[in-house]
Protein backbone atom coordinates (compact mmCIF):
# COMPACT_ATOMS: atom_id res chain seq x y z
CA UNK A 1 0.00 0.00 0.00
CA UNK A 2 2.79 2.40 0.97
CA UNK A 3 4.83 2.02 -1.86
CA UNK A 4 1.40 2.67 -4.24
CA UNK A 5 0.51 5.75 -2.14
CA UNK A 6 4.11 7.06 -2.77
CA UNK A 7 3.43 6.61 -6.49
CA UNK A 8 0.18 8.82 -5.93
CA UNK A 9 2.53 11.67 -5.37
CA UNK A 10 5.41 10.92 -7.42
CA UNK A 11 2.71 10.80 -10.50
CA UNK A 12 0.97 14.10 -9.24
CA UNK A 13 4.28 16.03 -8.92
CA UNK A 14 5.33 14.79 -12.38
CA UNK A 15 2.31 16.11 -13.71
CA UNK A 16 2.28 19.40 -12.33
CA UNK A 17 6.30 19.23 -13.74
CA UNK A 18 4.59 18.53 -17.53
CA UNK A 19 1.83 20.66 -17.43
CA UNK A 20 2.25 23.26 -14.82
CA UNK A 21 1.25 24.63 -11.78
CA UNK A 22 -2.83 24.26 -11.50
CA UNK A 23 -4.99 27.11 -11.04
CA UNK A 24 -6.69 27.07 -7.17
CA UNK A 25 -9.92 28.76 -6.32
CA UNK A 26 -12.02 28.88 -3.77
CA UNK A 27 -15.04 27.20 -3.79
CA UNK A 28 -16.41 27.61 -0.50
CA UNK A 29 -16.10 29.98 2.21
CA UNK A 30 -13.23 27.60 5.04
CA UNK A 31 -10.11 27.49 4.33
CA UNK A 32 -9.82 24.26 3.20
CA UNK A 33 -12.71 24.76 0.38
CA UNK A 34 -10.63 25.08 -2.37
CA UNK A 35 -9.83 23.21 -6.09
CA UNK A 36 -6.92 22.73 -8.65
CA UNK A 37 -7.90 22.81 -11.96
CA UNK A 38 -5.58 21.39 -15.08
CA UNK A 39 -7.15 23.10 -17.87
CA UNK A 40 -7.01 21.54 -21.42
CA UNK A 41 -6.52 24.09 -24.40
CA UNK A 42 -9.49 23.14 -26.26
CA UNK A 43 -12.22 25.02 -25.87
CA UNK A 44 -15.87 24.26 -24.18
CA UNK A 45 -14.40 21.08 -22.92
CA UNK A 46 -15.73 18.69 -20.76
CA UNK A 47 -14.85 18.87 -17.33
CA UNK A 48 -13.94 15.61 -15.08
CA UNK A 49 -14.32 16.52 -11.14
CA UNK A 50 -11.95 13.62 -9.26
CA UNK A 51 -12.92 12.91 -5.46
CA UNK A 52 -9.78 11.59 -4.16
CA UNK A 53 -10.05 8.58 -1.22
CA UNK A 54 -8.31 7.94 2.00
CA UNK A 55 -10.79 6.53 4.51
CA UNK A 56 -12.53 9.76 5.33
CA UNK A 57 -9.65 10.93 7.06
CA UNK A 58 -6.35 11.72 4.83
CA UNK A 59 -5.89 12.99 1.19
CA UNK A 60 -5.07 15.66 -0.85
CA UNK A 61 -5.89 17.14 -3.78
CA UNK A 62 -2.54 18.05 -5.01
CA UNK A 63 -1.21 13.90 -4.29
CA UNK A 64 -4.44 13.38 -6.78
CA UNK A 65 -3.51 14.95 -9.53
CA UNK A 66 -2.16 11.69 -11.17
CA UNK A 67 -4.56 10.96 -13.64
CA UNK A 68 -4.71 14.79 -14.96
CA UNK A 69 -2.72 14.55 -17.78
CA UNK A 70 -4.18 11.58 -19.93
CA UNK A 71 -7.40 13.84 -19.87
CA UNK A 72 -6.07 17.26 -20.23
CA UNK A 73 -4.22 16.19 -23.59
CA UNK A 74 -7.81 14.56 -24.33
CA UNK A 75 -9.34 17.33 -24.18
CA UNK A 76 -11.18 17.59 -21.24
CA UNK A 77 -10.52 19.80 -18.30
CA UNK A 78 -9.15 17.49 -14.45
CA UNK A 79 -10.40 19.27 -11.68
CA UNK A 80 -9.77 18.00 -7.79
CA UNK A 81 -11.09 19.44 -4.79
CA UNK A 82 -10.13 19.56 -1.53
CA UNK A 83 -12.08 18.92 1.50
CA UNK A 84 -12.18 18.17 5.43
CA UNK A 85 -11.80 15.03 6.97
CA UNK A 86 -14.42 13.25 8.53
CA UNK A 87 -13.01 14.20 12.22
CA UNK A 88 -13.57 17.62 11.27
CA UNK A 89 -16.97 17.86 9.96
CA UNK A 90 -18.66 14.91 10.00
CA UNK A 91 -19.78 12.94 7.09
CA UNK A 92 -22.29 15.58 6.40
CA UNK A 93 -20.09 18.04 6.31
CA UNK A 94 -18.05 16.51 3.80
CA UNK A 95 -20.93 15.63 1.52
CA UNK A 96 -22.18 19.28 1.79
CA UNK A 97 -18.71 20.26 0.63
CA UNK A 98 -18.00 17.92 -2.47
CA UNK A 99 -21.33 18.56 -3.77
CA UNK A 100 -20.47 22.74 -3.47
CA UNK A 101 -17.15 21.78 -5.15
CA UNK A 102 -18.99 20.31 -8.07
CA UNK A 103 -21.43 22.89 -7.93
CA UNK A 104 -18.99 25.87 -8.23
CA UNK A 105 -17.70 23.93 -11.23
CA UNK A 106 -21.01 23.99 -13.06
CA UNK A 107 -21.85 27.48 -12.10
CA UNK A 108 -18.06 28.66 -13.44
CA UNK A 109 -17.03 26.10 -15.75
CA UNK A 110 -17.03 28.59 -18.55
CA UNK A 111 -14.53 30.89 -16.75
CA UNK A 112 -11.96 28.24 -17.72
CA UNK A 113 -13.23 26.98 -20.91
CA UNK A 114 -15.29 24.37 -19.52
CA UNK A 115 -18.84 22.82 -20.80
CA UNK A 116 -21.39 23.30 -18.30
CA UNK A 117 -23.63 20.85 -20.16
CA UNK A 118 -20.62 18.39 -19.65
CA UNK A 119 -19.25 17.52 -16.28
CA UNK A 120 -18.45 14.91 -14.53
CA UNK A 121 -17.66 13.24 -11.45
CA UNK A 122 -15.21 10.25 -10.57
CA UNK A 123 -13.51 9.04 -7.45
CA UNK A 124 -11.58 6.58 -5.10
CA UNK A 125 -12.70 4.87 -2.42
CA UNK A 126 -14.49 6.92 0.44
CA UNK A 127 -13.98 9.51 -2.69
CA UNK A 128 -16.17 6.64 -4.32
CA UNK A 129 -18.47 7.19 -1.90
CA UNK A 130 -18.60 10.80 -2.13
CA UNK A 131 -18.63 10.85 -5.77
CA UNK A 132 -22.08 8.44 -5.41
CA UNK A 133 -23.59 11.08 -2.85
CA UNK A 134 -23.04 13.46 -5.69
CA UNK A 135 -24.82 11.35 -8.22
CA UNK A 136 -27.85 11.24 -5.97
CA UNK A 137 -27.87 14.98 -5.01
CA UNK A 138 -30.99 17.38 -5.41
CA UNK A 139 -29.34 19.77 -7.18
CA UNK A 140 -32.36 21.86 -8.23
CA UNK A 141 -33.54 22.00 -4.10
CA UNK A 142 -30.14 22.49 -2.87
CA UNK A 143 -28.17 24.04 -5.31
CA UNK A 144 -30.31 25.68 -7.48
CA UNK A 145 -28.73 23.76 -10.87
CA UNK A 146 -30.12 21.47 -13.22
CA UNK A 147 -31.02 17.85 -11.98
CA UNK A 148 -29.26 16.53 -14.28
CA UNK A 149 -26.03 18.70 -14.04
CA UNK A 150 -24.17 15.66 -13.66
CA UNK A 151 -23.55 13.94 -16.96
CA UNK A 152 -21.60 10.54 -16.00
CA UNK A 153 -20.41 9.35 -13.03
CA UNK A 154 -16.95 7.26 -12.18
CA UNK A 155 -17.39 5.10 -8.70
CA UNK A 156 -13.91 2.83 -8.24
CA UNK A 157 -13.77 0.82 -5.52
CA UNK A 158 -15.89 3.03 -3.04
CA UNK A 159 -19.07 2.13 -0.47
CA UNK A 160 -22.08 2.57 -1.68
CA UNK A 161 -24.43 1.34 1.23
CA UNK A 162 -22.83 2.30 4.63
CA UNK A 163 -24.09 -0.31 6.72
CA UNK A 164 -21.53 -2.55 5.85
CA UNK A 165 -18.79 0.19 7.22
CA UNK A 166 -21.03 1.39 10.06
CA UNK A 167 -20.29 -2.36 11.51
CA UNK A 168 -16.61 -2.16 10.45
CA UNK A 169 -13.73 -0.70 12.13
CA UNK A 170 -14.47 2.56 11.13
CA UNK A 171 -16.96 3.94 12.90
CA UNK A 172 -14.86 4.29 15.62
CA UNK A 173 -14.11 7.69 13.84
CA UNK A 174 -16.86 8.16 12.17
CA UNK A 175 -20.34 9.18 13.72
CA UNK A 176 -22.83 7.31 11.79
CA UNK A 177 -26.65 6.73 12.39
CA UNK A 178 -29.78 5.71 10.83
CA UNK A 179 -29.75 9.24 9.36
CA UNK A 180 -26.29 9.18 8.34
CA UNK A 181 -25.87 5.63 6.96
CA UNK A 182 -29.91 6.30 5.25
CA UNK A 183 -29.16 9.73 3.83
CA UNK A 184 -25.29 8.44 1.98
CA UNK A 185 -25.75 5.47 0.54
CA UNK A 186 -26.07 6.20 -2.49
CA UNK A 187 -27.35 2.35 -3.04
CA UNK A 188 -30.98 3.75 -1.59
CA UNK A 189 -31.82 6.52 -3.76
CA UNK A 190 -31.18 5.12 -7.48
CA UNK A 191 -33.55 6.86 -8.75
CA UNK A 192 -32.18 10.28 -8.22
CA UNK A 193 -29.31 9.16 -10.76
CA UNK A 194 -29.97 10.62 -13.75
CA UNK A 195 -26.95 9.72 -15.89
CA UNK A 196 -24.41 6.19 -16.89
CA UNK A 197 -22.09 5.47 -14.21
CA UNK A 198 -19.13 3.29 -14.34
CA UNK A 199 -18.22 0.85 -11.21
CA UNK A 200 -14.93 -0.27 -11.30
CA UNK A 201 -12.89 -2.69 -8.58
CA UNK A 202 -9.83 -4.51 -8.69
CA UNK A 203 -10.22 -8.95 -8.15
CA UNK A 204 -7.58 -8.37 -5.37
CA UNK A 205 -9.23 -5.68 -2.81
CA UNK A 206 -11.29 -6.90 0.29
CA UNK A 207 -14.64 -9.05 0.12
CA UNK A 208 -16.56 -6.34 1.66
CA UNK A 209 -14.80 -3.54 -1.29
CA UNK A 210 -15.86 -6.26 -4.05
CA UNK A 211 -19.25 -7.05 -2.58
CA UNK A 212 -20.12 -3.19 -2.16
CA UNK A 213 -19.10 -2.79 -5.80
CA UNK A 214 -21.14 -5.49 -7.80
CA UNK A 215 -24.38 -4.84 -5.65
CA UNK A 216 -24.14 -1.46 -6.43
CA UNK A 217 -23.53 -2.38 -10.13
CA UNK A 218 -26.00 -4.83 -10.16
CA UNK A 219 -28.94 -2.32 -9.01
CA UNK A 220 -27.57 0.24 -11.51
CA UNK A 221 -28.57 -2.46 -13.88
CA UNK A 222 -31.55 -3.09 -12.71
CA UNK A 223 -32.24 1.00 -12.46
CA UNK A 224 -30.88 1.62 -16.28
CA UNK A 225 -27.80 3.53 -15.47
CA UNK A 226 -25.21 0.99 -15.49
CA UNK A 227 -22.85 2.28 -18.17
CA UNK A 228 -19.96 -0.49 -17.71
CA UNK A 229 -18.91 -2.86 -14.53
CA UNK A 230 -14.67 -3.03 -14.54
CA UNK A 231 -13.43 -5.62 -12.92
CA UNK A 232 -9.28 -5.25 -12.89
CA UNK A 233 -7.96 -8.86 -12.99
CA UNK A 234 -4.80 -9.02 -10.39
CA UNK A 235 -5.58 -5.46 -8.95
CA UNK A 236 -5.91 -4.25 -5.73
CA UNK A 237 -7.89 -1.24 -3.73
CA UNK A 238 -5.06 1.10 -4.37
CA UNK A 239 -3.76 0.25 -7.94
CA UNK A 240 -7.04 0.03 -9.61
CA UNK A 241 -7.38 4.01 -9.71
CA UNK A 242 -3.51 4.08 -11.48
CA UNK A 243 -5.51 3.03 -14.47
CA UNK A 244 -7.44 6.36 -14.42
CA UNK A 245 -4.15 7.77 -15.62
CA UNK A 246 -3.91 6.39 -19.05
CA UNK A 247 -5.92 6.62 -22.23
CA UNK A 248 -5.37 2.68 -22.15
CA UNK A 249 -5.93 2.36 -18.57
CA UNK A 250 -9.35 -0.21 -17.53
CA UNK A 251 -11.10 2.91 -15.96
CA UNK A 252 -9.25 5.28 -18.38
CA UNK A 253 -10.38 3.96 -21.57
CA UNK A 254 -13.93 3.54 -20.10
CA UNK A 255 -14.33 7.08 -18.26
CA UNK A 256 -13.07 8.59 -22.03
CA UNK A 257 -15.40 6.92 -23.58
CA UNK A 258 -18.48 7.49 -21.28
CA UNK A 259 -17.54 11.55 -21.64
CA UNK A 260 -16.98 11.00 -25.82
CA UNK A 261 -13.73 11.52 -25.81
CA UNK A 262 -12.20 8.20 -27.23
Amino acid sequence: MDAVLKRYVVNSDGVRARLGAPKTVAYGASAIETLDIYPTARANAPVLVFVHGGAWRTGKARDSAYAAEAFVRAGAHYVVPDFATVMEVGLDGMVAQVRRAVAWVAKHASSFGGDPGRIYVAGHSSGGHLAGTVLVTDWSTELGLPRDVVKGGVCISGMYDLRGPRLSARSSYVKFDDRIEHDHSAQRHLARIPCPVIVAYGDQESPEFQRQSREFAGALRTAGRLHALIVGQGYNHFEIPETLASPYGLVGRATLDLMRLG
